[in-house]
Order: structure tokens, then sequence, then C-alpha cells
């Protein structure tokens, strides 16, 4: 694309595809108010029965749009809702009006408690003050009685820019208009990446800056591959390019399965889920399984532990929508950016250093055993042949592993560990002979390996999975897992990209397991490779200096082969 008036600014891509349209920004956020009194004619009373008012306008919509949706979508905008009606939310709002604040103030005031209630706690906690804050947005615009904020009416295509886009937001978006989603803020797990993924639409975050300098009407060339957006791009290469693209995405929705590379090399494709509708969305994708359920996210908001009854019968139900195929399921992850009132500390100086995960149980035993025993109760109703496999989080030492492991064995269940703990990789071979698999989790290694928090806008081109000290980490893993005849699986954001997965291919994992919607591109790709043009790709990587020329250094083999 040679063009002297060319320019470049670069971000985190999240999903890969290419767009070449006008940026259009979202419509702004109000104007927040730095002081506001009650009427002196008006009671507290009445002041807070007109936020009363806003909220269910505002939660109204934001059901509506939920009920309109679909999966991820659709639980997205209900959990808003939940939020814009949050009992502790409203509490904080009235005891700032009876204090003698309007509405308005009030309600910006008590956000902000919340807001730096969660960015205290880090991680997944700190990006969702995103979410508050456009709770916040939507209420005082109903208030004052002005337009919504958020998504602008397109006319034909256009690549949305936003700081940071709500899940209201991304959750309805047209994509028959909004052809790429580029932010200025935001993480590779935040809602807006999420719904990306489910809406198969280009996407990339953590632009910085920069992106203010990109006005509405320019026309741009986004790479979501690459994560780069392209100013003064050429218009005829950039409309072969989308056209190319568009040629794969028809081959992609043709693929069908089950996932091996050109020379028949079988790779297992498992999807990512969270809870029992989300499984049965995934059993009508290609995944031939689930390679990651996420038990913690089903216990977030209990106040207390569900019996072990309890556990089975929510175990049973993600369980039910792959009856005859292999479950892998994750034990309590908590801690970090998942705090569980009963299961986690109520403070510490670095949580996504401290206790979480298998950790916890090491004071706390019945915890862990309890939810094993749900976990085997569910299990009976499955096929004869169904696998029922059992991995922990945050396993660093031989004797964790040995100690979980026996647990597992003794209720009859297949025991492994997740490999996000860089002394875990490094000491594979000590861990392998007492598990029957293990899975990589590449979102928690990267940033363990890179120093780097993985919901940092600031740090995401550390937390990159492409870095080649991560892939590297992921080799011995696998030598590891091949010399003890022992599986070794990624369940991590780097299963989602198909070209990243044909090299983790070639570094030697056996399964690969993403958001459902993710399988089917990853399954076309490797479906286009030999076994051993996916080593030549992993070669190529592994010896790059960092993750931008690695995914080039891939990429250009890739164009070699063809």
């Amino acid at each position: 694309m040679e063009n002297t008036l060319q320019s470049t600014v670069k971000g985190t891509g999240v999903v890969a595809g290419v767009a070449y349209a006008e940026a259009v920004w979202v419509r702004p956020r109000p104007d927040l108010p730095t002081e506001g009194s009650i009427d002196q004619e008006a009671s507290s009373e009445a002041e807070y029965d007109r936020f009363l008012e806003a909220v269910d306008v505002v939660a109204s919509r934001l059901e509506n749009r939920a009920a309109a949706a679909e999966g991820q979508a659709s639980e997205v905008l209900t959990a808003t809702a939940g939020m814009v009606k949050d009992r502790g939310w409203h509490k904080a709002v009235r005891k700032n009006i009876r204090s003698g604040k309007n509405a308005e103030f009030a309600t910006v005031g008590a956000t902000d408690k919340f807001v730096t209630m969660f960015e205290a706690a880090g991680g997944v906690m700190a990006e969702r003050t995103t979410d508050l804050k456009d709770v916040r947005d939507r209420v005082i615009a109903q208030l004052r009685g002005e337009q919504e904020p958020g998504l602008p009416m397109v006319e034909g295509q256009a690549v949305l820019f936003a700081d940071d886009l709500a899940p209201a937001d991304t959750a309805t978006l047209d994509t028959a208009h909004i052809r790429a989603l580029v932010t200025e803020l935001g993480g590779p797990t935040s809602h807006t990446a999420i719904i990306a993924r489910q809406l198969d639409i280009p996407c990339i975050v953590a632009v910085g800056n920069k992106l203010r300098e990109i006005e509405s009407g320019t026309l741009v060339f986004v790479d979501g591959a690459l994560g780069t957006v392209t100013l003064g791009a050429d218009e005829e290469e950039s409309t072969k390019a989308v056209a190319e693209y568009r040629e794969r995405a028809a081959r992609v929705a043709e693929w069908t399965g089950p996932a091996q590379t050109k020379d028949g090399h079988r790779v297992q494709l498992l999807a990512n889920v969270a809870d029992g509708n989300a499984a049965r969305i995934a059993s009508d994708s290609q995944a031939e399984g689930i390679g990651l359920y996420r038990t913690e996210l089903s216990f977030l908001s209990a106040s207390e532990e569900p019996s072990v009854d309890e556990q089975a019968k929510i175990y049973r139900k993600v369980f039910n929508a792959y009856p005859d195929s292999k479950v892998v399921v994750r034990t309590l992850d908590a801690g970090s950016d998942k705090p569980i009132s009963y299961a986690t500390l109520s403070s510490e100086e670095n949580p996504a250093l401290g206790v979480r995960g298998l950790r916890i149980a090491r004071d706390n035993e019945s915890l862990l055993t309890r939810q094993l025993d749900a976990i085997a109760q569910a299990a009976e109703s499955r096929g004869d042949d169904a696998e029922t496999w059992v991995m922990a989080p945050m396993v660093a030492t031989s004797k964790e592993a040995q100690w979980f492991a026996e647990l597992c064995r003794e209720r009859g269940l297949t025991a492994g560990a997740m490999i996000e703990v860089p002394a875990a990789a490094l000491m594979a071979d000590k861990i392998m002979p007492h598990l029957d698999f293990v899975s990589i989790g590449t979102n928690d290694l990267t940033q363990y390996t890179m120093a780097a928090d993985r919901l940092s806008p600031q740090l995401a081109y550390l937390t990159d999975p492409w870095q080649p000290a991560v892939l590297r980490l992921i080799q011995h893993t696998c030598i590891a897992g091949h010399e003890y005849n022992v599986p070794v699986g990624v369940c991590g954001e780097a299963a989602a990209d198909p070209l990243l997965a044909c090299v983790l291919t070639g570094l030697g994992v056996n399964s690969l397991s993403a958001a459902s919607t993710a399988v089917a591109g990853v399954g076309a790709q490797l479906a286009e490779l030999t076994f051993d043009q996916c080593q030549q790709l992993a070669d190529a990587a592994l010896n790059s200096e960092g993750p931008s020329a690695a995914r080039a250094a891939a990429m250009e083999q890739i164009e070699k082969f063809n």
C-alpha cells in the first residue's frame, strides 16, 4: 500500500479480519456535573423518586435489548441491567441525595465510590468500571432528558471508534453496517473483545490516545490480526484485501470438521464456556466438547458456598450439552480479579500473586473436596464413554499436582492441571508424571512471564500471546507432555487466533479450546497446512525477537506455502 500520506496507529488485535470504511465515533458521553443541590422547593424523597424513574427507563431499555439478543450478548446486557438496579448503588445515591445533592450529582458521587473500589480490586473488576460509568451516563442523560449516549446511526458501512465501548453498545451492534471496532482503551478480555469474538467482527483495543487524532469520516483500513489502523491506504489494495477476507470467511462458514491438518494430523477443537447456556450454544458449533468450563463464574454473586447438590445441579446443565463428549472442568479459580466472599481473602497487597486458584484449598481443603464431590455426582448421568476431566488452576509445584490428582482419582475423575505459572512450565517434567493431562492458560502464563497485568491497556504490547518467551515455555511443556505421554491443551485466548493455533499445533499442542465462535476459523486454517508446515511456522515464531515479528514471520511462511 504505497502512499506518501499513509500513516498507521497500532493497538492490540483481539479479533482477526480486515475492513475498509469511514471511521465513526460513538455519541459523546454527557458532561458530568461537578456540583448540584436539590431545589429548595423539592424534597429529598421526590428527588430520589426522580432518580428511580430514570433507573426504570434505562433498565427497561437494556432488558428489551437483552431479550432481542442471543448468547453472551444477551447475558452481558442482562448483567448491565442488573447493575442499573443494584441496591448498593441505589443506597449510595439515596445517601447523597439526603445530604442535599440533586439526583445527577448524587449519581456521579455514588458511581465514583464504586469505581474506586473496583479499581483497587484490579484485574477484571477494574475493567468493569467501563460498565459502571456507562450505567451512570445513561441514567444522567435520562435525568436531563438528553439523547442516550452510545451508538450513532450509520448508513452504509463504517468502522466504529470509541474510548471504550460499553457492553450495552457492543452487544447490539448491527454488523451489516459496523464492519470493525477500534477502541482507545480496553483489553483482550473486556466486554468489547468478548462480544466482538461472538459477532466475529474485526476488533482492535488499547490503541491509546493517538486514536483521538482520527476524526469521524476518515477512511481507514483496519487489520484485526496485526492490530493496525491505516490512514491513506491504497483503495484498490484495501478493497482487494477485504474481498479476500470475505471469501475466506465464506470458506470458514462451510467448514464442518473434524479438525486436522492437510495431511491428517488430528487436533481436537473444544469450547470455553461459563455456564449451561454457553455450553448449549457451543454444542451447535463445530466444537467437539468443552475444553474449559469456568465454574467460578456461577458463584461470583453467591454470598455463601452452594451445597454439593446445588453445585451438581449447575454442573449437570453443562454436562447435558455434551452428554457423550469430553468436558474439562476447572475447579474454582477464585481470587485476584474474581473475589468470592466465602472463599477468598478480604484484601491482599498483590492479589494476582496471592492466594488464588488451588492455593485457596491449602487452608480450606473441604471447599475443594466438596466441589470435586459435586462434579463427580453430576458426571454420574453421563455416557459410559464420556470423559470428565478436572483441572486445578495456579498449580506451581509437583507436590500440588500430586495432591490434587489424588483427590480427583479418589472420586473417579481424570486429573489435570493448568499450566499458567512459569514455574509449572519449566518444571513440567516433574509435574507431568502425576497427571493425566495439562492445559495451558495462555492469558495468565503471558502476564506472569512478562510481569505485566494482562488487563492493562498500557501493557498490552507485552501481554501479546505471540511473545516468543511464552511460546518457548509452551514448547517446553509440549516436549515434557510427549515424553510422558500426557496430552497438552491450550485453553487461553491464543487458541482463538487461527494463525497462532497453527503455531501451537506445530509446537506439539494436542487440543485447542476457545470461544465456540472461533472454532470454525481455527479448523479451516489448520486444514490448509500440513503438520510439517505448522512446525515451520512454530520455528519461525520461536526465533523472532518479539510478538509483532513472530506474527509477521508466521505470515511470511504462509505466503511462501501459497
